[in-house]
């Protein structure tokens, strides 16, 4: 009965991951519920150590990470892509919007290159949304015209 339980539980939960990533109408909004999902999934098998804890992990991961990337407005996402552009690795970048009273803190890493020769770039975005702190890495790399554009 146990086993049956934690796989109606998977069940739903994937259901309900699906669903709330349908939603989304952003590309920082899909790609937060992407890694949010990944994070969640590890964090799950971790806890639990069974099918049911990895996808109850990445459907609740998959959730926080889209609110996050999906709560950023037009300013916030430029803010993000200068930091991209121009902020040394590892040094916090932190802002206040002033319409949304959401504050955000961006911590970039190293540059990259991708096999393909693409050069990409994390950031760790931690994220004040209605006093909630929520946390999602982030990637941005480098599109034909040299622009950042954030993958995920």
């Amino acid at each position: 009965m146990q086993k049956n339980h934690g796989l109606q539980m998977a069940v739903v939960a994937i259901i309900f991951m699906l669903i709330t990533s349908g939603c989304a109408n952003t590309s920082q909004g899909t790609g937060g519920a992407a890694i949010g999902a990944a994070t969640g999934a590890i964090a799950g098998q971790a806890i639990g150590r069974n099918t049911a804890g990895t996808l109850l992990g990445a459907a609740v991961g998959g959730v926080l990470g889209y609110i996050v990337g999906n709560e950023m407005d037009k300013s916030d996402h430029a803010r993000l892509n200068q930091v991209y552009e121009s902020s040394p690795s590892h040094q916090r970048t932190q802002w206040v919007n002033p319409d949304t009273n959401r504050s955000y803190t961006v911590t970039p890493q190293p540059a990259y290159k991708q096999q393909s020769g693409q050069v990409c770039r994390e950031a760790e975005i931690l994220a004040t949304v209605d006093g909630r702190p929520e946390k999602v890495i982030s990637t941005a790399c480098r599109d034909n015209d040299g622009r950042w554009v954030i993958q995920k």
